[in-house]
């Protein structure tokens, strides 16, 4: 049986760059199965498209309110996005 995946973007906001945020995320990410990638934006925030089971992408949303130890997380905003293409291994991009 082939689970079903899906993709979401989410923007992170907060103290969340300059805290080691997206190799926390690429790590989680690794550790719940999802691919896709993360980057930092030039607001301040940090964005991220996840691909995996829905029960993983929830668990990676709740994770991601927590981030790493020298992260406070403000707001974690999300919205379902179309998966056209499988996507291979987590990255950072920026």
């Amino acid at each position: 049986m082939v689970r079903e995946r899906k993709a979401m973007l989410v923007r992170v906001s907060g103290r969340v760059q300059g805290v080691s945020f997206r190799i926390w995320t690429r790590r989680e990410a690794e550790r719940l199965g999802i691919t896709g990638w993360v980057r930092n934006e030039r607001d301040g925030s940090v964005a991220a498209m996840i691909v995996g089971s829905d029960a993983a992408l929830a668990n990676m949303v709740e994770r991601l309110w927590i981030g790493p130890a020298a992260a406070s997380v403000v707001s974690v905003d999300t919205e379902p996005v179309a998966l056209h293409d499988p996507v291979q291994g987590f990255q950072i991009t920026g």
